[in-house]
């Protein structure tokens, strides 16, 4: 079975008469969840941080949740808990690429475990002195970087704090 076949059978949920909906329909948030086995309370979080996930909301904030947005919130949840990004790794990765190619590309491609030397590096002899810009680090690839260091230095007081 296709892909997109597959999104449809998965999407198609029974009604109280037993009928099926149709996979274009809309879902509610309890539909949502438990077709992606996940709290209602996450979903209501995503929607705060990730402005791609539009459910329309009706009279006393009933949201309804479009198949687009399903599948938004399915490659979300498969790069967070499967693919071990980062909330704010997802933000930019939807920033860069756009929600439709979000996890088509990260999905099909599992991450690259990266190896951490057990020796300190060894220096790199440069023979001319070049200014940070030339170097390939950009302003905002030094700031990424400062905000993972201090989320490094977090999870490390807090792995501290434990004991571990």
């Amino acid at each position: 079975m296709s892909e997109g076949m597959q999104a449809s059978v998965q999407l198609a949920s029974p009604l109280p008469s037993g009928e099926m909906k149709s996979p274009t329909a809309f879902r509610t948030i309890s539909e949502v969840a438990e077709s992606l086995a996940l709290p209602q309370h996450v979903l209501r979080f995503w929607e705060s941080k990730f402005q791609q996930i539009k459910p329309l909301k009706r009279g006393g904030g009933r949201r309804y949740y479009r198949t687009e947005d399903v599948r938004v919130i399915r490659d979300i949840k498969e790069l967070l808990y499967n693919q071990g990004f980062t909330i704010r790794g997802v933000q930019k990765l939807l920033r860069e690429n756009g929600s439709s190619s979000l996890a088509r590309s990260m999905v099909a491609q599992p991450q690259v475990p990266i190896s951490i030397p057990t020796t300190a590096p060894q220096p790199v002899a440069q023979t001319t002195k070049q200014p940070q810009q030339q170097q390939g680090v950009s302003p905002d690839q030094r700031r990424e970087i400062e905000d993972l260091l201090a989320e490094l230095k977090s999870i490390r007081k807090v792995l501290q704090q434990s004991g571990i």
